[in-house]
């Protein structure tokens, strides 16, 4: 900060340089002098808006003196310099402006986030991520996403590799800060919510770093006492349901059984968000289910839950809702059953002679039509009735349809948007 002379202080206030320095000998006691007004100003307004029910606002003192030059500078030397010693009173007190700013934007931001459900009641924006951006140097990781997890769904995220799922979290857990846009968590920016924020979740990174000599118990315990001791009674139960010895030493866990540890460090404290990155790497079949179970379980308890995964049919038997991304953005949102709906079904039909393929593609709905050997096959979006009166005018032999899951349909976004060939065989998207 631009350092002010006792000369400068004396034009700004009107009188003469020698009439301050004579009353207040030096600037520190000029300063210290200033403070000890703008402390008695706080203060008095401080009981003036508490008999009134409202909060210290410092944007709304700094505007009630937009012409008054003494309280601007003050406020912005305390916030960058602190204050002469003497004057510890006027540091708690923007500290305590700040406090209440911040809880008004938060009860604000809280309620501007209010959304109904169907039936009425009331539902909340968790997670909110608008026009995000993440540069690694000239590597653009995220392009302008877009995304809103609502409180109390399970939410899938997936894409192929490199689409920017890991990036996002990391954001969203203050890990990485965005190069652009914004990203709030319960009506917060990562980085303001600070630790208050992180006690509310329960976060398991995509590549887990454990080592040292410390057993598996000890590792869970330490978190559960950064926690206060949330989650401690929970440890036993937990490592029991996935089978990990709490006994062995970090170092000496498989891959597998790391993910165990940091699955149960996730879940055991109960928090309102979960985000988990790949939860299920290196988890058997079995583990794989009652994990899957676990997430219904928070969310049958009110948790909110944002899931990444490069198993498609995990996303599909647990989340209300699924959003695709590509090169860092969002490109479908929707619930399963919607993107199902939308995605329509997978149609074979064996006639007795061979049918005109033509006819077929030129039926509304109809698409991707392949004839081999009498048999037609398409994908069928909306109801089948014209197509099943256009087959009815010949013999048909044989007939199926079935709903496309997650992955056909995944693959499918993917061809809408001319990446067909980067998805095959990459859904564990990053």
């Amino acid at each position: 900060m631009k350092a002010t002379t006792v000369r400068q202080i004396a034009e700004r206030a009107g009188v003469s340089a020698a009439l301050v320095i004579h009353h207040f000998t030096s600037k520190d006691r000029l300063r210290l002098a200033c403070d000890r007004f703008v402390a008695a100003h706080i203060l008095e307004r401080k009981a003036a808006v508490m008999r009134t029910g409202g909060g210290l606002d410092p944007l709304a003192v700094l505007r009630e003196h937009a012409g008054d030059p003494p309280i601007r500078p003050y406020l912005a030397r305390t916030l960058a310099e602190g204050t002469p010693e003497g004057t510890p009173e006027v540091a708690s007190l923007v500290d305590e402006m700040i406090d209440d700013a911040e809880r008004t934007v938060r009860d604000t931001a809280r309620e501007a986030g209010r959304e109904r459900r169907p039936g009425g009641g009331i539902m909340n924006v968790v997670i909110e991520v608008s026009g995000l951006v993440k540069d690694y140097g000239r590597t653009r990781a995220l392009d302008g996403l877009d995304l809103e997890v609502r409180s109390g769904e399970v939410f899938g995220f997936i894409g192929p590799n490199g689409a920017g799922k890991s990036t996002t979290i990391r954001v969203l857990m203050d890990l990485l800060r965005p190069t652009a846009g914004v990203a709030r968590v319960f009506g917060v920016t990562p980085a303001a919510g600070g630790p208050a924020l992180r006690a509310r979740i329960g976060y398991l990174p995509g590549e887990l770093a454990m080592g040292g000599r410390v057993s598996a118990g000890a590792h869970l315990h330490h978190f559960a006492s950064l926690r206060g001791g949330r989650g401690r009674d929970a440890i036993d139960s937990l490592a029991e349901r996935f089978r990990l010895d709490l006994a062995r030493p970090v170092r000496t866990l498989s891959k597998g059984n790391k993910q165990k540890v940091g699955v149960i460090q996730a879940f055991m404290h109960e928090p309102e968000l979960l985000i988990l990155d790949e939860p299920t790497s290196g988890l058997d079949p079995l583990l794989q289910h009652e994990f899957l179970a676990l997430v219904r379980e928070a969310a049958s308890r009110g948790a909110t839950v944002l899931m990444s995964s490069h198993v498609l049919r995990e996303v599909e038997s647990v989340a209300d809702r699924v959003a695709v991304i590509r090169q860092g953005r969002t490109v479908d949102v929707d619930s399963v059953v919607g993107l199902r709906h939308r995605a329509g079904q997978r149609v074979n039909l064996r006639f007795a002679e061979e049918p005109d393929a033509s006819e077929a593609a030129a039926i509304g709905g109809v698409e991707q039509v392949r004839v081999e050997e009498h048999t037609l096959t398409c994908l069928l979006r909306g109801e089948p009735d014209e197509l099943l009166k256009w087959a009815a005018r010949t013999h048909v032999v044989a007939w199926s349809a079935r709903d496309l899951d997650l992955e056909d349909l995944f693959l499918d976004v993917y061809r809408n948007h001319g990446v067909a060939d980067d998805a095959e065989g990459t859904t564990d998207a990053r």
